[in-house]
């Protein structure tokens, strides 16, 4: 090492590091994946540092590294298949009486959910919290993940990341004209493939809070009544790893009173929030009696009651909200 290595790595660190969170955003807005993010993100500052010293300022360090990472995502996304959620495979079940389907390991990549921790911006930028909490929403994510890579990438640079057309073309390695076209097929794509804009409270809205502590409640009383309250009647209910998903709250009710809900203490969850909603990590107690952790469930909330219910039945997605295997 250098006599003057450290200082240039400290140089580095103050100019980079204040856009690591940011970059986590966008990595996951590229990949539906917040593992992928984090691995991708770390790639990013390992290439940013090899080629730190012929950075020559022509550009600003923000659009360097966002060079950086949105084609180290690109390279990534290459062999890989789109994340989904079960709502992007087929449309509600609506056959006889049955418990939901299990899709075999393997056979299809599933949409991760996002810890707000991750990526919230400093309380003092009220403005930058909600952007960064709208533009992570899993219906958004979810519907971008079928755009080809390239037209995600020109979409998010564009219309989340602000970025002009000159810029982003530069950062793509592209032409103006080539960015303003795939722009355009993009929101054509989006708004084919997005349903309609529902309204979403904010997760500090004490009405959002209301509805998460009452779906938590019902579970943990295994109070079918009580979720009867919380969901809107149009509500939806999806989890990983099944294909079937329900809609329509008689619907919902009716597969989580039959094979979900089980006894008082069953369930345990733990309010937090993920993808600028409110969620719970869930623990699920083991024929042992132990609370083991068993995944995530985010929730959409309107005015009008829960509309979507998205459980991740995973249970390594806890520990990435920081909360422990066994409670």
């Amino acid at each position: 090492m250098t006599a003057r290595e450290p200082q240039t790595r400290d140089r580095f660190s103050a100019e980079t590091e204040p856009f690591r969170r940011e970059l986590l955003a966008h990595c996951y807005r590229m990949t539906g994946s917040a593992s992928d993010a984090e691995d991708l993100v770390q790639e990013t500052y390992l290439r940013a540092w090899r080629s730190y010293a012929g950075f020559e300022g022509r550009a600003s360090i923000r659009s360097w590294l966002y060079k950086i990472a949105t084609n180290v995502c690109l390279r990534a996304l290459q062999p890989r298949r789109i994340r989904v959620l079960p709502s992007g495979l087929q449309g509600p079940y609506d056959g006889p009486d049955r418990a939901p389907r299990l899709v075999p390991p393997g056979e299809v990549s599933w949409l991760e959910p996002l810890p707000d921790a991750w990526i919230t911006p400093p309380a003092d930028d009220p403005a930058a919290v909600v952007i960064a909490r709208e533009s992570v929403r899993l219906a958004l994510i979810a519907s971008l993940q079928h755009l080809p890579a390239r037209q995600r990438a020109i979409l998010l640079l564009r219309e989340v990341l602000t970025f002009s057309a000159a810029e982003t073309a530069e950062i793509l390695g592209t032409t103006t004209a080539a960015v303003k076209s795939g722009l355009q097929r993009a929101r054509a794509r989006l708004e084919e493939l997005g349903p309609e804009p529902t309204e979403l409270l904010a997760p500090t809205d004490p009405r959002a809070r209301a509805l998460l502590d009452g779906y938590i409640a019902a579970f943990e009383r295994s109070d079918a009544g009580l979720l009867e309250e919380v969901l809107r009647a149009d509500a939806t209910l999806e989890a990983t790893p099944f294909r079937d998903w329900q809609s329509g709250r008689a619907t919902c009710l009716h597969v989580l009173r039959a094979y979900v809900l089980g006894a008082p203490g069953d369930w345990r969850m733990i309010p937090t929030t993920a993808n600028g909603q409110p969620a719970a990590v869930v623990y699920h107690r083991a024929t042992d009696g132990v609370l083991r952790a068993d995944g995530a469930v985010v929730l959409e909330p309107t005015a009008g009651g829960v509309s979507r219910v998205i459980k991740f039945h995973d249970p390594a997605v806890v520990p990435a909200f920081g909360f422990p295997d066994v409670l």
